[in-house]
């Protein structure tokens, strides 16, 4: 394939990414990474052998190294959580093969990849951690081909050099440690100009880390306070109490961390005989992820509260679950970096009991 077409494929692919990230640029940022790995080569043994027949040698035996480490580097945009447009160097390593020829005498061979690339990288998210990814994209490889022979072999031209462009295609994994960092685990396929004189491929495996830049906390979102009981008259009331789901939860978790005073507080008051028969536990997530995905977690998370609650002798029949997921946010948030947007929803995911009696004896 000639540059000046993949050139206009580039173009294409770069226009489509700058025109989806005016639809949405929620998760917006740069980042960079590196991957380390094993390539693998496609040795075409019968154009060996065809090749040595063409000059009046007979091939009897070849022998090939077609595995050897390879790596890349690269720095990418994300438009959105969806799209990606990524570019780096990569290097391939180098692979070689010896054929052992009648009349006697050896024809060896070795080649040796790099280059530059250019991708769109495309990603289906499945949590706020965890996504996969597929990407296609335009590299630009020289491959340095070496050859010598002993006995009857004469090689003509011992050193031989390609650069051309082709287009690539690859798939993986993706987990997100935290704002900053990520792990992935991906599969390539590169097209080359191999050591016999045409067109093969070369197959990277590799893991690799990927760290975003702009990360930091988002200014923490004000609830708005209910207003305390007026001292001159302590009656006692029933209002909803919001627990955040980070003081009770892990991130993407739905088990209860201990230990909880503010439950064990909560659970106290409940106890209380003049608390009403039935107290509501409502579950909360933000809008990151799947719509059904929020739901079930948020149910998952009001459950979780119950069966805490149950555990610390309140009757299972007095409490009721409900679960909003992301239908009820408190705050909207408009950042375009992920770790900012992740921290400023922060207050959408909450669980709140609704209906306990507030003495004062409950901290805000």
């Amino acid at each position: 394939m000639k540059f000046t077409k993949t050139s206009g494929i580039l173009s294409c692919m770069i226009l489509a990414a700058m025109t989806s990230s005016r639809a949405q640029s929620d998760d917006a940022g740069w980042y960079l990474g590196g991957n380390l790995g094993q390539t693998r080569a496609d040795i075409d043994e019968q154009r060996i052998a065809d090749s040595l027949l063409q000059n009046g040698l007979s091939n009897t035996l070849v022998k090939d190294d077609s595995t050897d480490s390879g790596y890349k580097l690269f720095s990418g945009y994300q438009f959105n959580r969806y799209l990606a447009l990524e570019g780096g160097y990569f290097d391939l390593g180098e692979f070689n093969f010896t054929s052992t020829t009648q009349p006697a005498g050896t024809f060896n061979g070795k080649l040796e990849a790099h280059g530059f690339n250019m991708d769109l990288v495309g990603t289906i998210p499945f949590t706020e951690k965890f996504a996969a990814f597929g990407r296609a994209g335009i590299t630009y490889v020289q491959t340095k081909n070496t050859f010598n022979g002993t006995g009857a072999v004469q090689v003509l031209n011992p050193n031989e050099k390609e650069r051309d462009t082709h287009l690539k295609i690859g798939a993986g994994l993706q987990y997100a440690f935290n704002e900053k960092w990520s792990m992935r685990l991906e599969a390539e396929r590169y097209r080359i100009n191999d050591v016999v004189g045409h067109t093969g491929d070369l197959d990277l495996l590799s893991v690799g880390l990927v760290y975003r830049f702009g990360a930091k906390p988002a200014p923490a979102a004000v609830l708005t306070a209910l207003p305390p009981a007026p001292v001159t008259t302590p009656k006692p009331k029933f209002e909803k109490h919001i627990v955040p789901a980070n003081v009770l939860f892990s991130f993407d978790s739905s088990t209860v961390s201990l230990p909880q005073p503010k439950l064990e507080e909560i659970a106290t008051v409940v106890k209380n005989e003049e608390s009403p028969k039935q107290v509501i536990i409502i579950g909360h997530a933000d809008r990151l992820g799947s719509d059904n995905y929020n739901q079930k977690l948020s149910e998952r998370r009001a459950l979780a509260v119950k069966d805490y609650m149950v555990g610390k002798g309140i009757d299972a029949n007095r409490l009721v679950t409900e679960s909003k997921g992301e239908a009820a946010p408190l705050v909207q948030c408009t950042d375009k970096d992920r770790a900012a947007l992740i921290n400023c929803l922060a207050p959408n995911r909450r669980v709140e009991i609704d209906e306990v009696k507030m003495e004062g004896n409950i901290k805000k």
